[in-house]
């Protein structure tokens, strides 16, 4: 499968404290990957270089084979921050009115939308199964609800690669483990590549296809087997850092094959 990002001997600092060094991987077109590690070890930091929100101190980063210094076709990337559901939850809008507004840049200033940009809406949200509340004020849904109509506004422009960052932050369990086969149903359907920050390990090693370790500054790619076991019979905490370390990794040396 073609690489859609390279991620080579990436470093990063906020001011003179280092986050992470040389760390290096590929994300292959149809992957689902899960990013762990613990509480600032740098993994929304991770995807805010990718989308280019931040500058690496070292290193480069590549998307669909171009350099992000010169890529433009942003719309073939989906990004979810953490705050994404909190700024819309009180806003006065429609699920539906929330996804459309994703397709400014297609509908134009001061523009009404067409036939065609309300198909693209309802589109996305039936693909988190939320058409049916296309009318309801985003503040009257519920947590997980809100959550599937912020995923609808990303799909919206069609991305090829989905960045999300904790999207089941907030949400029950049960709601938590809704929105894992969601994704996991899109990404299979689809072919969407994704990447997701979570702490919530023990739940996304039975959806996810990779596993990438943050820690100490360095990345580590775990065997899912491996986590497996180790949840399982060591009774390792799922929420916290790294269950394992894969033997003879050192969390360095390139593209560790993501």
């Amino acid at each position: 499968m073609p690489d859609v990002m390279e991620v080579d001997n990436l470093s990063f600092t906020y001011g003179s404290e280092p986050i992470f060094a040389k760390i290096g991987f590929s994300v292959y077109k149809g992957d689902f990957a899960a990013i762990i590690g613990s509480n600032g070890a740098g993994k929304s930091t991770l995807l805010r270089l990718i989308i280019g929100e931040l500058a690496p101190a070292a290193g480069s980063i590549r998307l669909f084979g171009q350099d992000i210094r010169q890529f433009k076709d942003w719309p073939r990337i989906g990004y979810l921050p953490q705050t994404g559901l909190q700024s819309a939850a009180n806003f006065p809008a429609t699920a539906e009115e929330i996804v459309k507004a994703n397709l400014f840049s297609q509908i134009g200033l001061l523009r009404f939308p067409k036939k065609e940009h309300r198909a693209k809406t309802q589109q996305a949200l039936e693909l988190v199964d939320m058409a049916s509340y296309a009318g309801r004020l985003i503040g009257e849904l519920s947590g997980g609800q809100q959550q599937r109509v912020m995923l609808a506004r990303v799909l919206v422009n069609d991305p090829e690669i989905m960045l999300l960052d904790e999207p089941t932050t907030g949400v029950d369990a049960q709601t938590a483990q809704s929105l894992y086969e969601l994704l996991a149903r899109l990404n299979r359907e689809t072919g969407l590549t994704i990447m997701m920050v979570t702490h919530d390990i023990g739940r996304a090693v039975n959806y996810v296809s990779r596993i990438l370790c943050l820690e100490e500054g360095s990345l580590v790619v775990l065997d899912k087997a491996q986590v497996h076991e180790e949840l399982l019979h060591k009774h390792k905490h799922p929420a916290i850092g790294c269950p394992i370390q894969q033997e003879g990794g050192d969390g360095y040396g390139g593209d560790s094959g993501i």
